[in-house]
This record gives C-alpha cells, structure tokens and sequence, in this order.
C-alpha cells in the first residue's frame, strides 16, 4: 500500500513520499523498511532515532528523523489501531455447518451462520446473522447469540444465556455456569441451591480465555454494553456491570456487587460482595476492595484506600527500617540520660 493511499485511508495527513510502499505494521523497535509504527507517548521519542520503519505515526507537529515519513494524527494509537485492520485479518470459519456439528431441530440458525466441528447446539437455541461458532463449542438449551458474534474454540454458553450482537467469547469462557450458591445447614454440611437466573453479555462485550461468568440462583448477572474483560477473570452470580468497564486478568468479583459505567480494574483486584462502586471507578492492580467506592475515585491496597493516600503509606512503609533503627537508638539514648540523671539525684 502506498504512503498516500494509507494515509488517505486513516483520515490523516501526511510527510514523505507519497509512493513510498507500506507492507505491514510492528513496534518500533521490532520494525523493518516496508513497516508502520507509532509513537503515542513522549518517552518513546527516542526510539525513532533507532527504528528501521519507514513511516511512523506521531502526533501533528511531531519532528521526525530525516529519511522516516510521517504520519500526524492526534490519537495515534488509535490510528494504529485501524492501520492494523488493512493489514491483517484475523480468522474466519466458512458460512455453513460442519458435517460432524450436532443441531437441535428447534435451533435457528440466522443467515451466513458458520458452525464448526463437534460444535453442539441444543434445543430452542438461536443464533444471529454470521456469528461464527467454533470447533468443540456447546450451546446450552435456550441460549440466544446475537449477529456478528466469534466464539472460539471450547467456549460453553450455559442454559439461556442471551448474549448480545458484536461480542467476542474466546477460547475456554463458560458464561452462565451455576453461580457459586449453598445454604449452610444445622449439622455443618452445606445445600446446593439451585441457580435458576441468567447471564445477559449486551452488545459489544468481549470476553477473554478461561474467564468465567456465573448465573445467580434468581434474576441475572449483566455485563454492560462495550464492556472488555481479560483472561482468567471471575464474575460470581448477581453481579452487574455497567458499560464500556475494564476487568483485566485474575479480578475477582463476589456476588452481589455492581460496577457503574466506564469501571477499570487492574489485575489481580479482588472486590467484595454485595458492593456498589460507581462510575469511572479505577482501581490499582492487587487491590482489595472492602467496602463500596463513590463515583470517580482512583484507588490501590488492601483494604483499599485512595490512591494518593496510599502512595503515601507506600513511603512510610520503606522508611520503616530506618524508623525503627531510629526508635532503638532514642530509647537506648533516653534510658542512658535516665541512668545518668539517677546517678546525679543519689550524689
């Protein structure tokens, strides 16, 4: 692709030659002549100085290495983003259903539907316009998939699961699975109770390998519209979550609670039942949240605390050595002037 072609292409001006040929995208400093990068952030700067792309996106007004074309874009991430989009594309199935797939005779099936192999679709499941299933997949009776879907490879959708148009389920995800639910009885044992609710995925959602998305025993567990959650994440049954949130790796979210809008969760943070935390909530990686988080609020630790609070105390804590070599001293000194003045008053 040319360098006019591409830039015309991502809406953004440009500086070079105008046929120089772009074959492909990579890091800045994993790039090779033929290659576009980016440049997002100032502390990266340097690295043109370095790389062997041939056209970079910076930011406008961003001076460049001579010899390296430009790219002006005032989100270049984004632009990134997109440049990736014409040249790669990912996977896709065949429209069609392979021979060795098992279909309930009640299933619908929209248009341009692709099934794999040994994908099992169960009775009064339906499926949207081309969504994608792949191989070893299995739909759970009453499931609903929206149009434009990919569930890869053995994912499992439980019983009426309804997952919305433009979601991504990746390899390994059960959705729905029984929620984590007993009733402890007088003689210590435990009663299964059962879980009746539902998971409802609205559109756009992604979910990552081997996450996992339970139903409660009554109602539902939501997962807001444009939601994207990471690999290896757990959201137990009632749990509610509010558009365009953040779950990275290994979060851990209990029963009961629920997420406003636009939520981040670093790794690792674990979140207790039955919570509130409201919107444009973020929380720092290995956070355990305790107890509920007001709109806004950026924060870090267990039990969690704000963010700047926090750093403080991350201060303190390296200063404790010291401090406490600090209070040894003072009491060695402090009982030494002690025995002196006592020798003093018996004179």
């Amino acid at each position: 692709m040319k360098l006019h072609a591409l830039a015309h292409a991502l809406h953004c001006p440009f500086e070079g030659d105008p046929d120089l040929e772009i074959q492909g995208v990579a890091a800045l400093v994993e790039a090779k002549p033929g290659d576009l990068s980016f440049v997002s952030e100032s502390k990266f700067l340097p690295l043109l100085e370095q790389t062997h792309a041939s056209a970079v996106l910076v930011k406008p007004n961003c001076p460049v290495p001579a010899g390296l074309a430009a790219v002006h874009s005032s989100y270049p991430r984004f632009s990134f983003a997109k440049a990736i989009e014409l040249f790669y594309q990912p996977f896709q199935l065949p429209a069609g259903i392979h021979p060795t797939a098992v279909i309930a005779a009640d299933a619908q099936l929209g248009a341009g539907v692709a099934i794999a192999a040994h994908v099992v679709v169960e009775s009064g499941v339906i499926i949207g316009d081309y969504t994608q299933i792949h191989a070893n997949v299995t739909l759970y009776p009453q499931v609903q998939i929206g149009r434009d879907c990919q569930l890869f490879a053995n994912c499992v959708i439980h019983e009426r699961s309804v997952i919305g148009d433009h979601c991504l389920i990746h390899s390994g995800a059960v959705i729905g699975d029984d929620g984590f639910g007993h009733v402890p009885l007088t003689d210590g044992s435990w009663y299964r109770m059962l879980q009746s609710g539902r998971v409802v995925l609205e559109e756009g959602v992604d979910v990552g390998a081997n996450t996992t998305i339970d139903r409660p025993a009554v109602g539902e567990t939501r997962i807001g519209r444009g939601t994207k959650i990471d690999n290896l994440v757990q959201v137990a049954h009632g749990v509610k979550i509010g558009p365009d949130s953040v779950l990275t790796s290994q979060v851990g979210i209990s029963g009961g609670t629920t997420l406003g809008r636009h939520v981040v969760l670093g790794g690792q943070v674990g979140v207790a039942g039955h919570l509130n935390l409201g919107d444009n909530v973020t929380a720092v990686g290995q956070s355990g949240i305790t107890n509920h988080v007001p709109a806004g609020e950026v924060v870090a630790g267990y039990p969690h605390q704000p963010h700047p609070q926090w750093k403080r105390s991350s201060v303190a804590l390296r200063q404790l050595p010291d401090l406490l070599r600090t209070v040894r001293y003072l009491e060695k000194r402090l009982q030494e002037l002690e025995a002196s003045a006592r020798l003093t008053a018996d004179e």
